[in-house]
């Protein structure tokens, strides 16, 4: 069997996406001489190397390559090698057009940028096949290789296509999944409309309609898309385990929320050797270091809480949002070390040395247009220094606190349309949830549905509308056990194929939650509603609420006001030896900070008031020890109290009683036995 970490690395990861085909081969020295003064240990090469690597059908062009991997073993430097079927030539297109992916109305993207590809066209995979052949033969026992690298972001910018080679495999895979059609009729509820089949052969991918088509054939066409990418991955793949045996297969994925909402990383997690990620920042006005920290643990939760490694990040500001704003003195190492924090063994980058043409000119990158006499240069240096203190976390994992319950297939289904409000967004209720829980200092690990529970005193279910039954049966076994569950409202409504759980809403979840709910009643844009507590007390929510009637749970919290005045807002269930609750409105921040706090205690999860706002405090553990950091966020100097001795590693100085951060800083505490 592969690694799991990179082969040949005794440090944390630190270096970046090298492309020297953009450069003069006399820079390459000059690059190898600033990435040992920067602490360099890993760099990817080759991601988008196609057309120098194979200039010609069938004719290799590898001496370049050979002098470069070589240069960088001399000089200690590994390499996570790409293979780079996410970029084919130009004459690979000339050669087979129809590999240009198509629209669902039906346009045909034209070559020119990256990523324009059919994954379900048989030309695209005998030469991706060929490429990663060839690739393998030569290097899979290169003294300087550490990973391989498949591909290039898997779905971005393209995950589905909807051509004539797309809609004849589609049709063998729903043969596959479904067996007969007349399984496939009733999965799909093609009585609606009169859409029934008569043969697999009637049917095509959900191209452009008149209206709104079958919910049941859009839900199966993202599985079908995301598996045809996870197919051509596992071709690749497996050549490589063949022919480069030992050395861990990867490709990058991009778990956070907002970035990638085409795959479904539970089912990728199982099928890399380790599990990367790329993470930027999405600078929209938002606090930026939350949803990093969400992006990292959910990664983590990907990886099976194994250590994971984060593949991209940007040094400073990127080139391709509306407004593109340099990241502050110190955010850079803050970033990377809060990756580190939460699992990642290490921090890498787009990339080494900052592009002078194409579209990423203006991303930043390790070594700037502006050379080593810049800020940004004197910090990469620095935080190659921290990462190479911080070698003995290698291996250990983080500490999580309580589950979050997500799943893309129910945030494919969810976003589908003619739902009952286009305001109510599963993603803005996922992070609104890990947001309150980041400011409890809680940390979290994201699990699928079905995933065992038992370990967790709290989970939290703030969006799942696709909810199998078995994902309800864990529900309740975890309730019955002791656990705590709080679930938000739409949750638990449809089976996998996106038909309503027979019976009153909310379906799965009826039984654990001891409630039904009659009606939905969204509320119309900019509405709001008071909820009230039995002591008089005042919640505020929008967007939604619900007809609920009590099976077993007690009324916490009632409507004051609305359509829905009267009826039940939050409810309790006390269910076996646990209990769960339900919010059937969108509560802002303070009342989900209320929500949370009155499950915690349920959960018997012990307030950390005394950990200021903005200031993370996250435990790695394993054979090496323990492992406390605290990383500051906020604009001023904090304390964070220490239970244990230790020494800080970024320092060498001792810690006891308290640490002390300063404002914008990291400290790592090595606890004592």
């Amino acid at each position: 069997m592969p690694d799991t970490t990179p082969t040949g690395l005794t440090r944390l990861a630190f270096g970046g996406d090298y492309n020297p085909e953009q450069w003069p081969e006399s820079v390459w020295h000059e690059d190898v001489r600033l990435m040992r003064e920067a602490g360099v240990t890993m760099v990817s090469v080759g991601i988008f190397s196609w057309a120098l690597l194979e200039p010609t059908p069938g004719t290799y062009e590898f001496g370049w390559l050979d002098r470069l991997l070589d240069l960088l073993h001399e000089h200690g430097i590994r390499v996570d090698l790409g293979t780079p079927t996410v970029a084919p030539p130009a004459w690979f297109y000339r050669a087979h057009p129809d590999a240009l992916p198509v629209t669902a109305d039906g346009t045909r993207y034209e070559f020119g940028s990256r990523g324009a590809i059919c994954h379900s066209n048989a030309g695209y995979r005998a030469a991706a096949a060929a490429i990663t052949t060839a690739l393998a033969e030569r290097y899979g026992a290169h003294p300087a290789l550490a990973l391989w690298h498949v591909h290039n972001e898997y779905g971005v910018p393209v995950s589905a296509c909807y051509c004539d080679s797309c809609a004849a495999h589609f049709r063998r895979w729903l043969a596959g999944t479904y067996g007969t059609v007349d399984e496939l009729n009733e999965a799909w509820g093609t009585a609606f409309w009169g859409q029934r089949y008569t043969d697999f052969g009637q049917i095509n991918p959900p191209r452009a309609t008149p209206t709104v088509g079958n919910p049941a054939q859009a839900l199966d066409y993202k599985r079908f898309a995301d598996a045809t990418l996870r197919e051509n991955f596992r071709m690749e793949r497996d050549i490589l385990h063949r022919l480069s045996p030992g050395i861990p297969v990867t490709t990058n994925f991009m778990t956070a929320l907002s970035q990638c909402d085409s795959i479904d990383y539970w089912a990728w997690g199982r099928e890399v050797d380790l599990v990367t990620n790329d993470h930027y920042l999405i600078t929209d006005g938002r606090r930026t270091h939350v949803n990093l920290a969400m992006a990292a643990d959910l990664t983590r939760s990907v990886a099976g809480g194994a250590p994971w490694l984060l593949l991209e990040h940007s040094t400073s500001g990127v080139n391709w949002q509306p407004r593109n704003p340099a990241k502050a003195p110190g955010q850079m190492a803050r970033n990377s070390l809060a990756h580190v924090a939460r699992g990642s063994d290490g921090a890498m980058f787009f990339q080494w040395r900052q592009s002078r043409r194409g579209a990423e000119k203006f991303h930043s990158a390790m070594l700037p247009h502006g050379g080593t006499d810049t800020r940004v240069w004197r910090e990469v240096v620095e935080l190659g220094a921290s990462l190479d203190s911080l070698s003995p976390i290698r291996g250990t994992r983080t500490q999580a606190d309580v589950a979050v319950l997500w799943d893309w297939h129910s945030w494919w289904a969810q976003n589908l349309q003619w739902r009952p409000s286009e305001d109510h967004d599963p993603r803005e209720r996922a992070d609104a949830f890990y947001e309150a829980l980041y400011d409890r200092h809680l940390t979290v690990d994201f699990a699928h549905p079905e995933a065992d529970l038992s370990r967790y005193p709290l989970v939290v279910v703030p969006a799942l509308y696709l909810m199998t039954e078995a994902a309800g049966n864990n529900l309740e076994e975890y309730v019955e056990n002791g656990g705590t569950l709080v679930v938000s409202y739409f949750s638990g409504i449809v089976d996998e194929h996106d038909a309503v759980h027979e019976g009153p809403y909310p379906g799965a979840l009826r039984d654990v939650l001891g409630l039904t709910v009659e009606e939905f009643s969204p509320l119309l844009k900019g509405e709001r509603v008071r909820i009230t507590g039995p002591d008089g007390s005042e919640l505020s929510g929008d967007v939604w609420t619900e007809f609920v009637v009590p099976r077993g749970a007690e009324t916490v919290w009632t409507y004051a006001d609305g359509l829905t005045a009267g009826h039940p807002a939050i409810t309790r269930h006390r269910h076996g030896e646990g209990s769960a609750w339900y919010v059937s409105t969108r509560l802002d921040v303070h009342g989900l900070d209320a929500l949370l706090g009155w499950a915690a205690d349920d959960a018997g999860i012990a307030p950390r008031a005394d950990l200021p706002r903005d200031v993370e405090v996250v435990c790695r553990a394993g054979e090496s020890g323990a492992f406390l950091f605290a990383i500051n966020h906020s604009a001023l100097d904090a304390k964070v109290p220490l239970e244990a001795h230790g020494t800080e590693l970024l320092t060498g100085e001792g810690a006891a009683g308290h640490l002390g951060v300063p404002a914008g800083a990291v400290r790592v505490v090595r606890l004592d036995d």
